[in-house]
């Protein structure tokens, strides 16, 4: 589940793109949370796989 976690890491190399995160995070939160959502639905298969060994498991959201 690297691959989901990555998909919606959030990283900040530059001190404006910084800047313009903090005036919009209710828009950064909603678009994290969408990509999360579209990584779950891309990767349902594995997350399938990995809850027989782990019920109710979900990757997690940060």
């Amino acid at each position: 589940m690297h691959l989901a976690y990555s998909a919606i890491a959030k990283t900040h190399t530059n001190p404006q793109q910084s800047r313009s995160h903090q005036q919009e995070p209710e828009n950064e939160a909603l678009l994290r949370y969408r990509a999360y959502q579209q990584v779950c639905i891309n990767f349902s298969h594995e997350i399938e796989a990995i809850q027989k060994y782990l019920p109710g498991w979900m990757p997690k959201f940060r």
